[in-house]
């Protein structure tokens, strides 16, 4: 299949195609804004079950093992056998979840809940991915990018949406989400034929296929360049669950504001994040992706030691910068590593995204602890030293020169 990738791109074509890249990023924005639901309502949740934060760190790490776990297996099973309309099918997965989670009579229904939508991540995701790479053009950061921004952008959205909807009015409006699943089934359905005319492409022994362009480096060099990605992906992830889970118990405990206001700064950070993530792809296709990911992942740290110790204003800005700053780095990580392995491109990005949401999960899990053992302060504290990792950037290889030299 590593040749069937190659030739697949080849028979799109050298110009990007918009169309698709446009529609997987609208169904990224669907997907990720239904799936911002679940953390926006913690605090709706945690007072409907009586849960600590222990719990919402369960609620959180079942949500995230399960999109994650199966990421990677995913990936690596479509690498060998495409599935063009395996988006759609985790879109329903979606839906079932949200259904559930609107009607759920206790925590453990909760739980199932959200682990259907997990399973609709883990579906979405890697196929996704190789998709926007697909239509790039040549351009993947580029292509990544604008496929990244989607997700961010509905995860900024799905916030204020919980807060218009379900806050007010109660979890079983969540139904009213399902709309937007239904949605994502139709767009992705569509992105499904259009993936199953290239495959049907590879019929046609006429055409000209370029090989793969592989990186000159050793297995070593390899390896040891994931493991520096994995690190930042743990670096970034961590500290996101300290904002994603928890910022809205932070501001309220702190500066003493309703939910309701809390979930309008973190939109504020989420919109920043979403902003970001539009940076990092083309502008690591014209630098090089190295110099992103060392710059988003380190460049953050001024920004998340002054954190702590910020009135409400300036915790408003900071967080923007923050989320603007730290965003641009996936992307431009998934690239990388995708161009480290070429030929791989579903279990790559199925890995990524996967530790991104194991990461997240196991991260909320641990800080949900450690909050309830200490306080959240401490959390804010402990977390504003993460982006540290990134000086562990400065040792990956330029890998625009290796390839250029293949």
């Amino acid at each position: 299949m590593e040749q069937a990738e190659s030739r697949t791109q080849v028979a799109v074509g050298s110009q990007a195609v918009m169309p698709i890249l446009l529609s997987l990023s609208f169904a990224h924005l669907l997907n990720d804004a239904m799936q911002s639901l679940i953390p926006s309502i913690y605090p709706l949740i945690k007072k409907n079950y009586h849960l600590d934060f222990s719990q919402i760190g369960l609620i959180t790490l079942t949500y995230q093992l399960t999109a994650s776990l199966l990421q990677p297996l995913v990936g690596h099973f479509t690498d060998r056998r495409p599935q063009p309309f395996s988006l759609a099918t985790g879109m329903c997965f979606t839906l079932c979840g949200l259904v559930s989670l609107s009607m759920a009579g206790s925590f453990h229904a909760v739980l199932l809940s959200v682990a259907l939508v997990g399973m609709g991540s883990s579906v979405f995701h890697p196929e996704s991915s190789r998709m926007a790479r697909l239509a790039s053009g040549g351009k993947h950061g580029t292509a990544q990018s604008l496929f990244q921004v989607g997700g961010n952008t509905g995860a900024a959205i799905g916030p204020l949406l919980a807060a218009a909807i379900v806050v007010p009015f109660g979890q079983r409006y969540l139904l009213w989400f399902c709309v937007l699943a239904c949605i994502g089934i139709v767009v992705l359905w569509r992105v499904g034929r259009w993936y199953q005319v290239q495959l049907m492409a590879l019929q046609h022994p006429q055409k000209t296929f370029r090989p793969i362009p592989h990186p000159t480096l050793s297995r070593l060099q390899i390896g040891f360049s994931l493991f520096i990605l994995l690190a930042l992906i743990f670096s970034k992830y961590f500290y996101l669950a300290s904002m994603n889970n928890y910022l809205t118990f932070y501001l309220m405990a702190k500066f003493h504001i309703s939910i309701r206001h809390a979930q309008v700064y973190l939109f504020i950070f989420l919109f920043a994040v979403a902003a970001g993530t539009m940076i990092g792809g083309p502008v690591g296709d014209r630098i090089g992706r190295k110099y992103v990911i060392w710059i988003s992942i380190l460049g953050v740290a001024p920004f998340t030691l002054l954190l702590p110790y910020a009135n409400l204003f300036w915790t408003a800005i900071l967080s923007m910068i923050i989320g603007l700053i730290l965003s641009s780095a996936f992307s431009a990580i998934i690239v990388y590593a995708q161009e480290l392995l070429p030929g791989k491109v579903g279990m790559i990005s199925g890995l990524f995204f996967g530790l991104a949401f194991g990461m997240g999960g196991i991260g909320s899990a641990v800080l949900g602890e450690l909050a309830d053992r200490t306080s959240i302060f401490y959390v804010y504290h402990v977390c504003s030293f993460l982006p540290l990792i990134g000086l562990l950037a400065g040792f990956l290889p330029d890998l625009e020169k290796h390839i250029a030299r293949s």
